[in-house]
């Protein structure tokens, strides 16, 4: 059974990272991404609470996703994207700057967690935790909490 879950978790990552951005929709495109950000961060979670074994392949299969998205995320906000259809804050476009200084964060956090390499559980959790904080900051500023 364990061998399954951490086969799922495998392709639950493979899934989303691989989500294609055919669309010429920024708004589409920045949600594609989250959903990936998010289909790792849920596997990354899995392992932190125990419900999976560790894994250094799929804990470095959740860094190189949130990788990708951290450069790459940036680029699906061009001026007119703001949509009441995302939970993308206008605030992104007023301080387009401080935005962009959260996704250096964002993609700074994410390489240190590659370049660490965790073997083991305690590892991976702090670089995680790292990237996990990167997300809390940008989202408490530049998002919008849909109901």
């Amino acid at each position: 059974m364990t061998f399954l879950k951490g086969a799922a978790l495998s392709l639950l990552i493979a899934t989303f990272s691989g989500t294609a951005l055919a669309s010429d929709d920024p708004i589409d495109s920045r949600k594609k991404l989250m959903l990936s950000t998010g289909g790792a961060a849920g596997a990354a979670v899995a392992m932190i609470r125990g419900d999976v074994p560790f894994n250094p392949a799929i804990a470095n299969s959740v860094f190189a996703t949130m990788n990708a998205v951290a450069h790459t995320y940036g680029d699906y906000f061009p001026e007119g994207s703001m949509s009441d259809d995302s939970e993308a804050s206008p605030k992104i476009w007023e301080d387009m700057a401080g935005f962009q200084s959260e996704l250096t964060k964002f993609q700074e956090a994410a390489g240190a967690a590659i370049a660490a390499k965790p073997q083991d559980l305690d590892a991976f959790k702090a670089a995680f935790g790292q990237i996990g904080g990167s997300c809390k900051s940008c989202h408490e500023g530049y998002r919008i909490e849909k109901q």
